[in-house]
């Protein structure tokens, strides 16, 4: 075998090396901003309850909660739940419960209490807190822990659709250029401030079916402009993928504080963010835009799928990430392809965004930069350069980092995610999907 064969036979490897130590990096210089950032005080949490009469749920009682952020108002359903996201933890909330609002002739009494219908509470480290108003002899029910992992499954896999479209373009990205993009999550980030800025009753109020497709556009043009004014010129000059790497590091800070700039450090929400719940089986409770979202990952994700394996130029774009130079050899123009790589790309992480900032709930100029780490964990637990391992693996990164709470303290659950991928890449260092790669 001759030096020239042995060169390029090393070549995927050096690229695999590189893109670990890229992974490396993250988790020494990313992670732990990252974890801070998921326990920033400003973060959205949530405030929920159940109102009873004796064992019984009270439906339609209206309850205020004050603190960070204004009052706000919400009602009991069917089931005498409710619930609430706040911008701040570690900081305190009243609640209060509209006597009115009761059946006639029943009202909260509590011969201690002068004011049993309010309660002061405060938001701690976890980011949680129940307020329940339990009215004559109730008891409070007992859910099955089948019953809580169920929920949590359907909620990961919420989660983990929502990841893999923003996955799976980083992935592409690194298939066909060898970036490690950590600039991606900003691009996460962009598409929900577009949403908001184009829906949000506060800006220009479009309704949603024009806003959101708008601002996913939007996003798939900041990926075509981010390849046009600085990728396209940087590969042209040959630019190592070390020193691309830096560059995108440079690029996500820059871009986030801009986008601070713009919106301040406070939390916004889109339209219909506090819809309440539906009962669907069992404790799962979803609403109409949990499941819209569900299904608009899935529908996206299936016609992605069928992109990449039925079009020409899917399949070139499969080519050029198996072997770029074979790639161009045969004709293909990489640099074209390329380019609508990252405008794919910058238009999935766009939508996930939009779905992000629904599951939250809320926007912050760093909310994507909180899930980055998660992002290049499915990628490489799927197999790096792999669009559908991204996808396998943010399916179990989101469904692992939503059970895991069963166990661990929810500020801890997605330090779970980094364990099953160092078990995994233990026993299969290629990934799931990931092939092994020869060695000249």
């Amino acid at each position: 075998m001759g030096p020239t064969t042995e060169t390029a036979l090393r070549r995927p490897r050096a690229r695999t090396i590189v893109a670990l130590a890229a992974l490396a990096l993250m988790v020494v210089g990313f992670f732990l901003p990252s974890a801070s950032a998921f326990a920033d005080e400003d973060d959205p949490y949530r405030i929920s309850g159940n109102v009873q009469l004796d064992g019984e749920p009270l439906e339609g009682v209206r309850l205020t909660i004050d603190g960070p952020g204004g009052e706000q108002e919400v009602e009991t359903d069917e089931n005498g739940q409710w619930r609430v996201g706040v911008p701040e933890r570690n900081a305190d909330y009243t609640v209060t419960l509209d006597e009115e609002t009761l059946p006639e002739g029943i009202a909260v009494v509590d011969p201690e209490d002068d004011t049993p219908n309010v309660k002061d509470v405060t938001v701690g480290p976890g980011g949680r807190v129940t307020v329940n108003f339990f009215i004559g002899e109730g008891q409070r029910n007992v859910t099955s822990f089948f019953d809580q992992l169920v929920a949590r499954v359907v909620q990961g896999i919420s989660f983990g659709l929502m990841l893999a479209l923003a996955a799976v373009g980083l992935s592409l990205v690194y298939g066909t250029t060898g970036i490690s993009n950590f600039a991606h999550g900003e691009m996460v980030t962009f598409g929900a401030i577009a949403a908001v800025f184009l829906v949000g009753p506060a800006s220009l109020a479009l309704p949603w079916w024009l806003g959101y497709p708008f601002a996913v556009i939007l996003s798939a043009l900041l990926g075509l402009v981010l390849d046009m004014i600085l990728w396209r010129p940087l590969r042209r000059k040959r630019v190592g993928v070390v020193q691309l790497m830096i560059v995108s590091i440079g690029l996500s800070l820059a871009l986030r504080y801009i986008f601070q700039l713009f919106i301040g450090g406070g939390t916004r929400q889109l339209p219909g963010a506090a819809d309440a719940k539906i009962p669907l089986f069992g404790v799962v409770q979803l609403s109409v835009i949990d499941m819209a979202s569900i299904g608009i990952a899935i529908v996206v994700i299936v016609a992605f799928a069928l992109w990449l394996t039925r079009s020409r130029l899917g399949k070139a774009t499969r080519a050029i990430s198996d072997n770029p130079s074979l790639a161009a050899a045969s004709g293909i123009d990489v640099d074209f392809v390329v380019r609508v790589v990252w405008t794919i790309a910058g238009g999935l992480a766009g939508l996930a965004g939009i779905l992000y900032a629904y599951y939250r709930p809320g926007i912050k100029w760093d909310m994507g930069a909180q899930v980055l780490l998660l992002m290049f964990a499915a990628v490489v637990l799927g197999g790096l350069g792999t669009a559908f391992g991204a996808l396998v693996g943010a399916l179990i990164v989101g469904v692992l980092v939503e059970v895991s709470t069963l166990w661990i303290p929810a500020d801890l659950k997605y330090a779970s995610a980094l364990f099953i991928l160092i078990v995994i890449l233990l026993f299969r260092p290629q990934g799931i999907l990931g092939r092994r790669e020869r060695i000249g």
